[in-house]
């Protein structure tokens, strides 16, 4: 059953992100077909790093921007030796995220950990272990204070697409989103997972 209630939220966050912005996909599609009828084979090459260029996934100011564009607020990016960390507020949740492996500009990261600390609710530690277990993709620990963080990694690729990049984003609020229900009654919510 929980597995079906995070299957459907990340659905509804995949659909309901992807929707707005595919208007103007098309709209930059067109322009970039109808210009070079005959040099399609020139116009491969440059393709993938005019796409690149205009959103790199492994670029933390890239995906700061889709977030804003969203309606949530992203701090400027912070930079500390080969990772970035990036504050984000929203509605739904604060969160981090924090890009692992950069090159020395603070770009081209190979990773990316979004971390989310919990608001009300203690759960034990052999309770944020299990809801672990119960998540193909969130994870959870336990601070150094005693509070709970849930998390969710993913690989940065140059090929990364912006709606990749989306469906990233809603399987982290999926995480969220699961991580509320867990810690409103850990006991039943496990109970209950697969």
């Amino acid at each position: 059953m929980m597995l079906r209630k995070t299957l459907a939220l990340i659905a509804a966050a995949v659909l309901c992100m992807g929707a707005a912005p595919a208007k103007p996909a098309p709209a930059t599609a067109k322009p970039a077909a109808a210009k070079p009828a005959a040099a399609k084979p020139a116009a491969i090459g440059p393709k993938p790093a005019a796409s690149t260029g205009a959103f790199d996934i492994r670029d933390p100011a890239s995906l700061a921007a889709l977030l804003t564009a969203a309606g949530a607020k992203a701090q400027p990016p912070r930079k500390d030796q080969d990772a970035v960390l990036v504050a984000v507020t929203s509605v739904a949740a604060d969160f981090s995220i924090q890009f692992l492996g950069c090159d020395p500009q603070g770009r081209a990261c190979k990773a990316a950990m979004f971390d989310h600390l919990s608001g009300p609710g203690t759960p034990t530690f052999a309770q944020l272990n299990a809801f672990s277990q119960t998540s193909a993709t969130c994870r959870t620990y336990q601070d150094r204070s005693g509070k709970p963080h849930v998390v969710y990694s993913t690989l940065l690729f140059a090929d990364d697409s912006r709606d990749h990049a989306r469906t990233q984003l809603a399987a982290w609020q999926g995480c969220i989103a699961e991580f509320g229900e867990f810690l409103k009654d850990p006991n039943a919510y496990l109970a209950s997972a697969p």
